[in-house]
């Protein structure tokens, strides 16, 4: 059950899961959060769907997240997802991104070393060569551009205080919701953290 924690570290950290038609896709992300939540990390997962019509409600049911459905752009579905969430640390990811060993160190020395109005966020280094059995292009270009300071991406995921979120207000709406506030948070303002995330199309 990914949705219920014990101690540990308080349950920071709320997580949002965009989804649509990902039933496949969401069962790497679920499993790779599930020792976030045994550690006390993780208070809980929204799962923020976009009218899926295969299994993916089941698949979020099953693994104790809320689910909420809405046929609205993205950035409007990432925003009341995560106005639901009690957290004071927000982290979004989509279905199919998979945080690799060390995760929770990572995302743990990031709160650490911030505050809930810390004016700062964080994404996932992407997969580097030694993490892929076969990397494919996509892989070896999303390794290029951190090497050479390209900006980061949606498929990296986003770690936030929710003041922060908040003071930014949320995503901004459209279908590419999730690129413009990466965007509005600028390079400066968004660090890397030291694991690394997989993403499964």
């Amino acid at each position: 059950m990914v949705a219920t924690v014990s101690n540990g570290y308080g349950s920071m950290l709320s997580v949002v899961i965009a989804t649509h038609e990902s039933e496949r896709a969401l069962v790497p992300t679920l499993a790779a959060l599930v020792p976030g939540a045994a550690a006390g990390l993780l208070g809980e997962v929204v799962v923020a769907d976009a009218g899926s019509r295969d299994a993916t409600a089941e698949v979020a049911d099953v693994a104790g997240c809320r689910f909420i459905s809405s046929t609205e752009p993205i950035g409007t579905q990432l925003k009341v997802a995560a106005a639901s969430t009690r957290g004071p640390w927000l982290m979004f990811l989509r279905a199919g991104a998979v945080p690799q060993a060390g995760w929770i160190e990572a995302v743990d020395r990031f709160i650490a070393a911030s505050d809930i109005s810390a004016s700062r966020a964080a994404v996932f280094r992407p997969a580097g060569i030694s993490d892929l059995t076969r990397p494919g292009l996509p892989e070896i270009l999303a390794l290029l551009r951190v090497t050479f300071g390209g900006r980061p991406r949606p498929e990296q995921g986003l770690l936030i205080a929710r003041r922060f979120y908040d003071a930014l207000g949320g995503h901004p709406d459209g279908d590419q919701a999730e690129t413009a506030l990466l965007r509005r948070l600028g390079r400066r303002r968004i660090g890397m953290l030291s694991a690394g995330a997989l993403y499964a199309r």
